[in-house]
């Protein structure tokens, strides 16, 4: 008996999703767990197996369409057995996405109408564009096609300067395309650029929903601090000469945040409309740019992790957030979030929070600065970070009371390894 394999909710904020690719086509035979798709959520590109052995007898979508949950994908069943009953009661368009013919009440089919020739219907000129007549006047209008006219406005050329090509010198297309303006030394005239339509994939819909309610519902203030970064640069110039694993200036910032946020559990929080959560757990999420936007797989556990293990964990997060293999759960649970443009040279700038985190921190790039040290200028290495806080959670007093704390963390490293 034919079977609907309907769209599953493969994430715990899946809404839709988006076939990004069939591993099987009509016809094909597979067995129980087989992967007959990769299904493009909001947040990762997930497989799709079914649960029961059979034939393909009929792929409902084809790749790169959405469809909600719970969606007819397909059918699965025996070799030729009868599926009209089941595409019938899902609505199915006709194959090849043709529209069928309008019928006559007899049932037969209706021959479409055939246009008429001559004047009344226009010709069909050679290049393909409809010789359609053109609006007339008696005050001596001149005569062009609808698509003439239209070239002609976008490319800024005057009618009135274009010889006609047409019947009874009509303006067309290639007279527009062939025009050559007069000659003026402050004439130019430049071709229109060509704009283009980028789908908007399931995972930039959830960040821009996300990030709208975040900015919209979350009352957001910042608060901005310069940390001198001279120890931590040197500190980790020598981890990395015993460690067989490289450490970051990102990883260092991440331990640090970590340890301060142990002190500061109010920037560790979640509001919930009627009670704050302070959270036991110091999980971070760490932003990470993909081609579609950000992914933020979060380190778990961050405050009880060396330096190695959260670099390590990084890297392996951030590889699979390139390569769209995160799991839903590798995203979820995160208590506070960095971000981290200093590797693009962004000297300071705000992010939104991400929700349910009380805050996000901003962090710049490592700057090379003169500044004075017993009453010398001397060269200095310093970082700007900026903490956007949820004021329903966190006041300024203490945001800038972890913000101190974190300076502290970094500016004096080893404190982290007590």
């Amino acid at each position: 008996m034919a079977e609907k394999i309907e769209m599953p909710k493969l994430s715990d904020t899946m809404e839709e999703g988006v076939i990004a690719k069939w591993n099987v086509k009509e016809g094909d035979k597979v067995e129980s767990g087989d992967i007959i798709a990769e299904v493009e959520t909001d947040k990762a590109t997930m497989e799709v197996e079914v649960f029961d052995s059979g034939t393909i007898l009929k792929l409902l979508v084809e790749e790169g369409q959405s469809i909600p949950l719970g969606g007819l994908m397909a059918i699965i069943g025996e070799e030729g057995e009868d599926i009209s009953d089941l595409l019938d009661s899902a609505g199915s368009a006709p194959e090849n996405g043709e529209e069928e013919p309008e019928k006559k009440e007899d049932g037969k089919a209706k021959k479409p109408e055939t246009k008429q020739s001559g004047k009344e219907a226009g010709t069909v000129q050679e290049n393909g564009e409809p010789a359609q007549a053109a609006v007339e006047s008696e005050d001596g209008r001149i005569k062009a096609s609808p698509l003439a006219r239209k070239m002609a406005e976008d490319r800024g050329i005057s009618l009135k300067d274009v010889d006609g090509s047409g019947p009874e010198g009509r303006i067309i297309k290639k007279d527009i395309e062939n025009f050559k303006a007069p000659s003026k030394s402050l004439d130019i005239s430049f071709e229109p650029g060509e704009a283009k339509e980028v789908r908007v994939s399931q995972m930039r819909k959830t960040i821009a929903r996300r990030l709208s309610e975040s900015k919209f519902n979350y009352p957001h203030f910042y608060e901005t601090i310069d940390i001198d970064m001279k120890p931590a640069v040197e500190a980790r110039a020598k981890l990395n000469e015993i460690s067989d694993v490289k450490i970051s200036f990102n990883d260092i910032v991440v331990k640090a945040c970590a340890h301060a946020l142990r002190k500061h559990p109010d920037v560790n929080s979640s509001w919930m409309e009627d009670k704050i959560v302070m959270h036991g757990d110091v999980n971070i999420a760490v932003a990470v740019a993909v081609e579609e936007g950000l992914m933020t797989p979060v380190i778990r556990y961050a405050d009880k992790k060396n330096l190695k293990a959260i670099s390590s964990e990084t890297r392996e997060l951030a590889e699979k957030a390139r390569d769209k293999k995160l799991q839903p759960d590798e995203m979820e649970g995160s208590t506070f979030t960095i971000s981290n443009l200093g590797m693009f040279g962004i000297e300071e700038f705000t992010a939104i929070i991400n929700p349910p985190n009380a805050c996000i921190l901003a962090v710049g790039t490592i700057r090379d600065v003169p500044v004075v040290e017993n009453g010398e200028v001397v060269p200095g290495k310093r970082m700007k970070v900026t903490l956007s806080s949820d004021h329903r959670i966190v006041d300024g007093a203490k945001a800038a009371a972890y913000l101190n704390t974190l300076r502290q963390m970094l500016e004096n490293p080893l404190g982290m390894l007590l």
